[in-house]
């Protein structure tokens, strides 16, 4: 049993074919050739007989962007990056298309798989990017010969005109990952969620789910959750366009839901993308680009909202798409549970075993089997325990033709042999106080939610197959703490819960007449209502300053409730991180602050270099490498300001031009 043991810097990187992208690069510099990809040559191998064959691909050229264009010089990224950059090909590839164009609304994660890279700067004709892999981050290497027939790409093409190509080596190299691009044609949305993020997927059926899909959909974007979703079978197994402009067997993004004003009342409409992109089919149906819907509305963002382009996009009602699609996939890197509504922001701990391989038997003899415990310590209501499991791609464990599931695993109390010899091809549990549901959706990812009682349990798992590698996670819900601090922070209230309990509460009592706290106000509010213990534990009034000049948005040295309401979130959260990485109650060892960065929400897609890391520690940590709690926090949230604060002000994304002004305004005050 292992917690997340990596820290997120370069040497966590896993290389693939042990290519290493600096060495080949600057090698090919050196000698004044372009970078050729051995690994992944430009052969008809790597296309794949199936797309060969059912394409008909004949005359097959390989060629770098700049030999194939016409009208101007090749661009990586131009004008930043966006889903209305990809313009799907060939390759039945929806699905990795669709999770890529919700992606690109999380530009800092689209970051960390894209890298900075160009056509111009030291450029040898190689890139890499990365991918989410059973746990870690595998960095692919590929040269940029793209394969066309009459200078068009077969695949991912550049929107006309654009010129922008890391769509198609993006593409390129999750097809070098999978083996080919027929590994690419067809496939499993909840596969690409999780190979782009690392993330735990949520598949929401959408004929018999009740939930409110405006609110969830709201929620989970303002979560930097990934949404996309799938639309049944045609006549064929084969995607086609149908009468009313959908695509059967189709992947989309979920973009945006609203409710609009229509006549006397409100509609709930859902905003999706076809990968297919510009100038393809789009819904015709009620709400679509042009329709009598958009012409009769009175809603003041009707504008905002209305664009009428042939773009992929296109708004429909969200009572037509609960019919016209069969399921929406939701993917964060927490689990999300609907048993209350749309809980996004719940609690969770994790328990993550890596690189597990269990030996199959298929000469019909006794199978071999795996146990993985985990414990329930308190009674909830609803989900309290999701189990992930995740198939590494590598050969054997990747066979697209192959219909069984590589591996079959149920939950048992520990100890029980309540278990089936021989597992069926399900995902199931042999006891009947579980509620579950699993996605059948994949052959590499499988996640199945419980409701299990305080106790000890394991996973026991099996395969048919002579050998998988995997990734198995145990989410366990933790109780809600976003009232009151744990026994190792101890609350000390007056009156009732009601009244004191919650931060509008507590922030009131400090603000008395104002509608805003300063630091000093701040500084008791910190230490004599939610933290007490021993002196060099509670905040000093010069890190209250610093918390206040850090949320603050008016620059006026106080926090209204908004701003403090926005405090308090990450205080919760700091709290969260610091009972999960601690090593022993009310102490965090300075070498473990990588963990507390992994585990901190607010920091998604901010990553730390080991020198960094090394300062930071002799910064925030005692003489004896101790971090305090108030220490641990003001860390957190000022290495949350300073990466937005230089998101913000670069305009190329390397570096920063600031007056010595500006320069001294922002280092001495913040």
């Amino acid at each position: 049993m292992a917690y997340n043991q990596e820290p997120s810097v370069e040497t966590s990187i896993i290389k693939f074919k042990d290519q290493d992208f600096t060495t080949l690069r600057d090698h090919c510099l050196s000698i004044g050739q372009m970078f050729k990809d051995k690994t992944f040559p430009a052969a008809d191998s790597s296309i794949g007989q199936k797309l060969l064959q059912e394409k008909r691909l004949s005359n097959v050229m390989w060629k770098r962007p700049q030999d194939f264009l016409k009208g101007g010089p090749p661009h990586f990224i131009l004008d930043g990056i966006s889903r209305f950059d990809i313009q799907q090909g060939g390759a039945a590839d929806c699905w990795f298309l669709a999770a890529l164009g919700s992606l690109t609304q999380n530009p800092q994660y689209m970051q960390k798989i894209l890298r900075v890279q160009s056509f111009s700067d030291q450029y040898a004709g190689i890139f890499r990017f990365r991918f989410w892999q059973c746990g870690q981050w595998v960095e692919v290497v590929i040269d940029d010969r793209l394969p066309v027939q009459e200078d068009k790409c077969l695949f991912v093409r550049p929107r006309h005109k654009n010129q922008e190509f890391w769509p198609c080596l993006l593409e390129k190299a999750y097809a070098k990952l999978l083996g080919s691009y027929s590994n690419l044609h067809y496939g499993f949305l909840v596969d690409a969620l999780v190979d782009l993020t690392g993330g735990v997927v949520t598949n929401i059926p959408l004929h018999s789910s009740p939930m409110d899909l405006v609110k969830a959909v709201k929620a989970a974007t303002k979560a930097g959750s990934l949404i996309t979703c799938a639309t049944p079978n045609g006549s064929t197994d084969t995607a086609q366009a149908i009468e009313n402009g959908l695509v059967s067997l189709h992947a989309y993004t979920v973009t945006g839901a609203e409710q609009i004003q229509y006549r006397r009342g409100w509609e709930e409409i859902i905003s999706l993308w076809n990968p297919w992109g510009w100038g393809k089919t789009e819904w015709r149906g009620r709400w679509s680009d042009g329709s009598q819907e958009w012409e009769e509305t009175r809603d003041p963002r009707k504008s905002q909202l209305h664009k009428k382009q042939e773009d992929g996009e296109f708004w429909m009602s969200c009572q037509d798409f609960q019919q016209k699609f069969v399921s929406m996939f939701i993917c964060s890197q927490i689990p999300i549970t609907l048993d209350h509504g749309n809980t996004l922001h719940e609690g969770w701990s994790q328990i993550m075993f890596r690189k597990q391989v269990i030996l199959g038997n298929t000469a019909g003899g006794p199978r071999n089997d795996a146990q993985f415990n985990f414990s329930v310590q308190e009674p909830m209501e609803g989900t309290n325990v999701v189990i992930c499991i995740t198939i590494a791609v590598t050969p054997p464990n990747l066979k697209a033709e192959d219909e069984k599931l590589p591996l079959n695993f149920q939950v048992i109390p520990a100890g029980s042999q309540r278990y089936r010899e021989k597992f069926p091809p399900v995902i199931s549990s042999p006891f009947g106080n579980v509620v579950q549901s699993s996605n059948n959706n994949s052959h590499r990812n499988f996640t199945v939610t419980y409701h299990l009682s305080p106790g000890n349990y394991a996973v026991v798992a099996q395969t048919q197959r002579e050998s998988v590698e995997f990734l198995l996670r145990i989410f366990l819900k933790t109780p809600d703490n976003d009232r009151h601090l744990s026994r190792h922070f101890n609350l000390r209230m007056q009156g009732s819960p009601s009244e004191h309990g919650s931060q509008q509460g507590i922030f009131n009592r400090y603000a008395q007449q104002r509608l805003d706290i300063d630091a000093t106000q701040l500084h008791s509010l910190l230490n004599q209502e939610l933290l007490t213990g021993p002196p060099g534990d509670m905040f000093s009034l010069d890190e209250c300053r610093s918390l206040v000049a850090l949320m603050e948005l008016k620059v006026d040295g106080r926090l209204d409730q908004e701003e403090f309401a926005r405090l308090w979130e990450r205080l919760v959260n700091c709290q969260h991180v610091f009972q999960k990485v601690q090593t022993s109650p009310g102490v965090l060892l300075s070498s473990d602050l990588w963990k507390a960065i992994e585990n901190t929400d607010f920091l998604r897609g901010i990553f730390v270099s080991r020198e960094l890391l090394r300062l930071v520690t002799l910064r925030y940590s005692d003489s004896v490498g101790r971090v305090s709690f108030p220490s641990l926090v003001c860390f957190l949230m000022r290495l949350e300001a300073m990466a937005k604060t230089f998101r913000n002000l670069s305009k190329d994304g390397k570096g920063l031009y600031l007056t010595e002004t500006e320069w001294m305004n922002l280092v001495m005050y913040n």
